[in-house]
């Protein structure tokens, strides 16, 4: 269970409680990239997580409002996920995130 927004004494652990997640930075770029993704696509891009942590981490992102989850009602069952409002107001912290890393890894090698 997370802590009331009111209990954190640095912002830095109130952004770190929604987007600090094993693969959740990970998830949020690739909608942020690709607008909407089911959810064996997302494992696609993400191959290193297990669909169980996969589904956890969405479950997580869904419960804090960051993605929305759509439910096709056909069969077999189509489930798309996207980002919402509230999932696109971190983007500028992705895309920094992402200016670093890929700065990081130029200066090293990788």
């Amino acid at each position: 269970m997370k802590k009331p927004p009111s209990t954190y004494r640095c912002p830095c652990g109130a952004t770190l409680s929604l987007i600090g997640g094993k693969y959740k930075i990970v998830i949020l770029w690739f909608l942020y990239q690709n607008s909407v993704l089911r959810f064996n696509e997302l494992h696609r891009l993400v191959p290193e997580a297990t669909t169980k942590m996969l589904a956890q981490q969405l479950r997580e992102l869904e419960a804090d409002r960051l993605v929305e989850r759509k439910v096709y009602p056909v069969v077999p069952p189509k489930v798309e996920y996207s980002l919402t409002p509230f999932g696109r107001s971190v983007l500028p912290v992705l895309e920094a995130m992402n200016a670093w890393g890929a700065s990081y890894l130029e200066a090293h090698g990788a």
